[in-house]
C-alpha cells in the first residue's frame, strides 16, 4: 500500500475530531449571553465561561502530552472522547438546578477532553506525510474544524437562544414565581443540544475503540527520551507558544462578546446577531479552505503576517466606527483568523521530531490566553458602563503579537531550524 493510501483512513478519522473542539469554542458566543440572562450575570461573570474552557486546556495539556508520549495517539483520543462526553452530560443537571458552577464544571470537563483530542490530533496530522507540507495539511484538516465553527451558531441561535429579551425594569416588575419560571425556561434550552452532543461523542468513542490507528514512530524517538522543558531550546517553538497564547486570546475575544457588541453598537437583537455570527463562521470555514489553497503559492508565515495586519485594521474600524459598519468589520475578522491557529502550530513543531509531542502540549497549553483576555474585556466593559466596543482594543494588541511572530519566522520552512 502506498504511503498516501496508508494514511488516508486515519487522516479522515482523526480529522472528524476537529469538529468537536470547534463546537466547544464557537458555542461560547451563544452561551455567554444566554447564561448571562438565565443566571443573571455581569459581563465579567459571564466571561468565566471562556475561563473555564481555557483553564481546562491549561491544566490538562501537559498530562495529555505525557500520556500521548508514553501510551501513544489512540489512547489519548479515547480518554479525550470519554471526558468530552461526560462534560456534555453535566449540562443536564446544571440546567435543572440553574447552577452556574455546574455549567462551568461541565465546560471544564469538556475542555479537558478537547485538550486530549487537540494534543493528539494536531501533531498526528502533521506526521501523515511530508514535513514541508505539514502546515498545508494541518490547515486542510482544520478546515473541517471550520464546519463545527459555523454549525455551533446555528444550533445555538435556533435552539438555545429563546429570543426573549427583557429589560432590567421588566425583570424587576415580575413576581418571584414568574421570574423563576422565566429563568428556568431559559436555562432548560441547553438540555437537548448537549444530550445529543454526548450521544455523538460516545458513538465516536466506540468507532475509535474498534478502529486501527497506526502509531507514527520517529527516527529520533530513543534519543528524545524524556518529556521535558528542554524543548524550549528551540526558539521558534518558544515564540510559537507566545503567539498562540495571544492568537487564541484574540479569537475568543472577537467571538465571545459579538452578540453584546452588536446590540451595543447597532441595537441588533440576540437571534439576529447569532445569525450574523453564523455568517462570520462561514467566512472562517471558507478562510481555512482558501488559505490551504493559497499556501501552495505563498509561504505560510507570510500569509499569517498579512492576515494579522488585515485583522488589526478591521478591529480598529470596529472600535472607532459606528453602526452597521462596525459590525461588518468584526464579521470579517474570522475569515482572516482562519489559518492562524494551525499555521502557528505547524510552525512551532517544525523540525522537532519526537519532541513534537511535548511541543504540541505546550502549544495546546498556551490556549489559556482564551481564559485571560476575555476577562480583561469584561473588566473594561463593566468599568466603562458597559462599553463593550472599547473593549475590542484587547484583540487588536493580540494580533500585533501574531504579526510579529510571523515576521520574525517568515522563512521558517526554508531555513534550518535553530536552537538556543
Amino acid at each position: 500500500m502506498s504511503q498516501p493510501n496508508k494514511y488516508l483512513f486515519p487522516f479522515i478519522l482523526v480529522t472528524s475530531l476537529f469538529f468537536l473542539w470547534a463546537f466547544l469554542h464557537n458555542i461560547n458566543p451563544i452561551l455567554i449571553p444566554h447564561l448571562k440572562k438565565a443566571c443573571q450575570l455581569t459581563d465579567t461573570q459571564s466571561a468565566f465561561i471562556d475561563t473555564a474552557v481555557y483553564l481546562g486546556y491549561f491544566s490538562i495539556a501537559l498530562p495529555a502530552g505525557w500520556m500521548m508520549h508514553h501510551y501513544g495517539y489512540k489512547k489519548g483520543i479515547l480518554v479525550g472522547l470519554l471526558l468530552y462526553g461526560l462534560g456534555a452530560l453535566l449540562f443536564i443537571p446544571a440546567a435543572g438546578s440553574r447552577d452556574y458552577a455546574i455549567f462551568l464544571a461541565g465546560l471544564f470537563v469538556m475542555a479537558a477532553g478537547a485538550t486530549f483530542l487537540e494534543t493528539v490530533a494536531n501533531p498526528y496530522i502533521t506526521k501523515l506525510g511530508d514535513e514541508k507540507s505539514a502546515a498545508q495539511r494541518l490547515n486542510l484538516a482544520q478546515s473541517f474544524n471550520g464546519v463545527g465553527a459555523f454549525i455551533a451558531p446555528i444550533i445555538g441561535g435556533r435552539i438555545i437562544l429563546s429570543g426573549i429579551e427583557h429589560t432590567k425594569d421588566e425583570l424587576k416588575n415580575m413576581t418571584p414565581e414568574k421570574l423563576t419560571g422565566y429563568l428556568n425556561f431559559e436555562a432548560s434550552t441547553v438540555k437537548i443540544p448537549y444530550l445529543v452532543i454526548a450521544a455523538v461523542v460516545f458513538t465516536l468513542l466506540a468507532v475509535f475503540f474498534f478502529s486501527h490507528i497506526p502509531e507514527i514512530k520517529e527516527k529520533d524517538e530513543k534519543e528524545a527520551g524524556k518529556f521535558s522543558f528542554r524543548v524550549f531550546r528551540h526558539v521558534h517553538l518558544k515564540w510559537a507558544v507566545i503567539a498562540q497564547f495571544f492568537y487564541v486570546g484574540a479569537q475568543v475575544c472577537v467571538g465571545s462578546f459579538f452578540i453584546r457588541y452588536s446590540r451595543y453598537v447597532d441595537g441588533i437583537p440576540e437571534k439576529i446577531a447569532a445569525n450574523w455570527w453564523f455568517v462570520a463562521m462561514v467566512g472562517f470555514m471558507l478562510g481555512r479552505f482558501s488559505g490551504t489553497f493559497l499556501m501552495k503559492y505563498i509561504k505560510p508565515a507570510r500569509l499569517l503576517g498579512a492576515y494579522a495586519i488585515i485583522n488589526t485594521l478591521l478591529l480598529l474600524i470596529a472600535v472607532f466606527a459606528k453602526g452597521t459598519t462596525a459590525v461588518y468589520a468584526v464579521i470579517a475578522v474570522p475569515f482572516f483568523m482562519s489559518i492562524m491557529f494551525p499555521t502557528i502550530f505547524a510552525m512551532g513543531i517544525s523540525g522537532l521530531g519526537e519532541e513534537a509531542k511535548i511541543g504540541s502540549s505546550f502549544l495546546v497549553m498556551s490556549i489559556v490566553g482564551g481564559a485571560i483576555f476575555p476577562l480583561a474585556m469584561g473588566q473594561i466593559s463593566d468599568a466603562t458602563g458597559g462599553n463593550i466596543q472599547l473593549a475590542y482594543v484587547i484583540p487588536i494588541f493580540c494580533f500585533v503579537v501574531v504579526g510579529y511572530f510571523a515576521w520574525r519566522f517568515r522563512n521558517l520552512f526554508t531555513d534550518t531550524v535553530k536552537s538556543h
